[in-house]
């Protein structure tokens, strides 16, 4: 690795039971350090047993099935020496910002260890990668249409531009699969019809606009938020209806009240 170090530097990546860095739990840990002093790098990779229930969601993503992590340690049972080996390093990931580092310290935080990040500096390589390729619409016309935009914020001149960034689009893509992350290959997803391009740009799953309500894998419309995040809608103001009443007068997009009083009133 060509990083001039002047303190251990550990590369870190975590599977999870889910996205809420305070809620969900470590199902896997894996680091790789590299010595200031030069040393080789050494490499660590734990299954973790987390403790709760895995949800099949988590599942589909990394594979780690409850069965995998039965008989594996609490990290509880770990964490001391995890932060041992952790040590006083700098910390990197990708999006371990957002992510990895505040789940992390979740986790020591519940096993009576103060994880400290102060004098630490973090590498996130996700907002390299953000920064240096930009997903503006400045930036998208540079690339697809190899020119440089000028007249970025008139509206008029926006809408242009994303027709011309869309027709560079078609043109690029126009023979390409998508490999998914899971390994799944989508043939030629760009094409030249709005359904299609309907399909690829939208998630099936996701009900409103903020992204507050979605479907589940067995078609029921669960909430996508909040302490309830991934339960039916319907159960919920079943057993506690004030919910509904206290959804209505927060601060939900109309889309979003509109669906939960149809689940409220029966009609959904």
């Amino acid at each position: 690795m060509q990083i001039a170090l002047d303190r251990d530097l550990c590369f870190f990546d975590l599977e999870a039971t889910g996205l809420h860095v305070l809620r969900d739990r470590i199902l896997q840990i894996a680091i790789v350090k590299y010595f200031a002093d030069g040393r080789p790098p050494a490499e660590r990779c734990e299954l973790v047993n987390p403790g709760v229930p895995i949800p099949e969601e988590a599942i589909r993503v990394h594979g780690i099935t409850p069965d995998m992590v039965r008989n594996k340690p609490l990290f509880a049972q770990i964490a001391k020496d995890l932060h041992a080996f952790i040590g006083n390093s700098d910390l990197a990931g990708y999006n371990s910002n957002r992510f990895d580092i505040p789940l992390l310290m979740e986790e020591f935080a519940r096993a009576g260890i103060d994880f400290e990040l102060e004098g630490r500096r973090m590498i996130d390589v996700q907002r390299i990668f953000y920064k240096m390729e930009p997903r503006t619409l400045r930036a998208a016309v540079r690339f697809y249409c190899d020119r440089d935009f000028e007249e970025a914020h008139d509206a008029l001149e926006d809408v242009r531009a994303t027709i011309d960034v869309l027709q560079g689009q078609l043109q690029r893509y126009r023979d390409t699969d998508l490999v998914e992350e899971d390994g799944t290959v989508v043939s030629r997803p760009v094409n030249p019809d709005v359904q299609s391009l309907h399909d690829f740009t939208n998630d099936a799953r996701l009900l409103d606009a903020t992204q507050r309500l979605r479907y589940n894998d067995r078609g029921d419309i669960v909430f996508n938020f909040g302490k309830y995040t991934g339960e039916p809608v319907r159960d919920i103001f079943q057993r506690e209806p004030q919910y509904y009443h206290w959804m209505m007068g927060k601060d939900f997009s109309a889309q979003v009240k509109k669906i939960i009083t149809r689940v409220y009133e029966g009609k959904a």
